[in-house]
């Protein structure tokens, strides 16, 4: 028994004498090396503190080698293999992301170096244009914007002059400003990516939108960065809202019950690049208004016609103003329906219609939501000039409109931008 507690004791004591030495100061910050001056004192100690370091580099190196292995599965596109070689490697060493550098010895496998050159591959094609250019320009002495992919014995598009080229752009563009087809003519090539990039083209839509409130550029980095960031109404479809409401109807006859009507319509809001704004208030579901709505020339009778303006506001809320009134339609006078009494005048008015909307986002789709803030009446009497103004409250009927895309407002071009 004595003999077993001397062991224990002499255990003990070896524990205690490796746990001062690995507190104590003058171990190196890595805890792997000790300083010298402790070296020549500590012999033994000395040697399990080495042998633990190099187990230590041991194991980093494995999980470099994983973690290397991983990235080139993951560029393979083994996804599942990568995420196994991802775990295996931060169970060896958690923080393995940080400490390694992508650069491997000569006779490694180069997968670091293959990291290198993707880092340098995403900063190179960060500018995607200025490096489509710069190929066009290395390939040929005389630059072409597109090359045939198979030989055609018919005239290909790349013969044509650039001005031809960017006059067809336009058309496309056209004028109802249909960005969305030259983003998708500008997936054909590079050629068509840097015509489709084309600062004048650009600027020109921002002109036909903002006017002269977009001389300046600051703070945006490119036209084409102006159209997509700042505020601005949609052309290629229909704010559309739908309101519901029950009212109460008349008493029967024999006074047994009173009927309720559940009355449900639509407002229509169409803006055109020029400057003018279509509105109509009907109960007629959407496919059966919304075709009508391409043009201004509609024959819709209860159609509204007017103007708007797009107001940026200190508070950096974008809003649209309108005016909108009837058509004006001559009727032609029937004598014969005042041959047998004197007719007395009808005094002539203007009705005119004042709307104010808060432009929105919401959900993914950006400037797809216009808020009620105004809406108005204005009666001009012709004889005297004076006006009459209503003002209706903004309540729950006002639903906010919500944009809706229509291929066939884009699907033709009847002149260029």
């Amino acid at each position: 028994e004595r003999s077993g507690e001397a062991n224990l004791q002499a255990e003990l004591q070896m524990f205690r004498a490796q746990w001062m030495f690995e507190l104590a100061p003058g171990m190196s910050s890595s805890g792997l090396e000790p300083l010298p001056c402790r070296a020549s004192s500590r012999g033994p100690g000395v040697k399990s503190v080495d042998a633990r370091g190099k187990q230590e580099i041991a194991k980093e190196e494995k999980a470099k080698e994983l973690f290397l292995k991983a990235v080139e599965e993951e560029q393979n596109g083994a996804l599942y293999e990568a995420i196994k070689f991802y775990r295996l490697a931060m169970q060896l060493v958690p923080d393995i992301e940080f400490k390694i550098t992508y650069t491997r010895s000569p006779d490694g496998d180069g997968v670091g170096k293959r990291c290198v050159e993707d880092n340098k591959e995403d900063d190179k094609m960060a500018d995607l244009l200025s490096d489509f250019q710069q190929q066009l320009t290395l390939q040929e002495s005389s630059v072409k914007l597109c090359q045939p992919e198979v030989d055609v014995s018919q005239t290909h598009i790349s013969v044509l002059p650039m001005e031809v080229l960017m006059y067809i752009f336009r058309w496309v563009v056209s004028s109802d400003l249909d960005l969305r087809s030259l983003e998708q003519l500008s997936l054909v090539c590079r050629g068509f990516y840097i015509c489709a990039r084309d600062p004048e083209i650009w600027h020109q839509v921002c002109l036909k939108i903002w006017g002269r409130s977009c001389n300046k550029l600051v703070p945006y980095a490119s036209w084409r960065e102006m159209f997509l960031e700042r505020p601005r109404v949609r052309f290629d479809g229909v704010y559309i809202s739908k309101t519901k409401y029950i009212r109460q109807g008349e008493q029967s006859l024999d006074g047994f019950y009173r009927a309720w009507h559940q009355v449900e319509y639509y407002r229509y809001l169409r803006f055109f690049p020029d400057g003018q704004v279509m509105m109509l208030t009907t109960p007629e579901d959407p496919p059966s208004i919304v075709p009508r709505l391409r043009t201004k020339n509609t024959r819709t009778d209860a159609i509204l016609l007017g103007h708007y303006r797009l107001s940026q506001e200190t508070d950096n809320q974008t809003k649209v103003f309108a005016v909108i009134m009837k058509k004006k339609e001559e009727k032609p006078i029937d004598y014969h329906k005042y041959r047998y009494f004197r007719r007395v005048p009808a005094q002539e008015t203007d009705h005119s219609f004042h709307v104010g909307l808060q432009l929105c986002s919401s959900g993914r789709q950006r400037f797809n939501k216009l808020v009620w803030i105004h809406h108005s009446c204005h009666i001009t009497y012709k004889s005297t000039g004076e006006t009459a103004v209503t003002t209706f409250d903004i309540d729950k009927m006002y639903t906010p409109l919500f944009f809706a895309r229509v291929k066939s407002f884009t699907a033709f071009s009847e002149k260029p931008l």
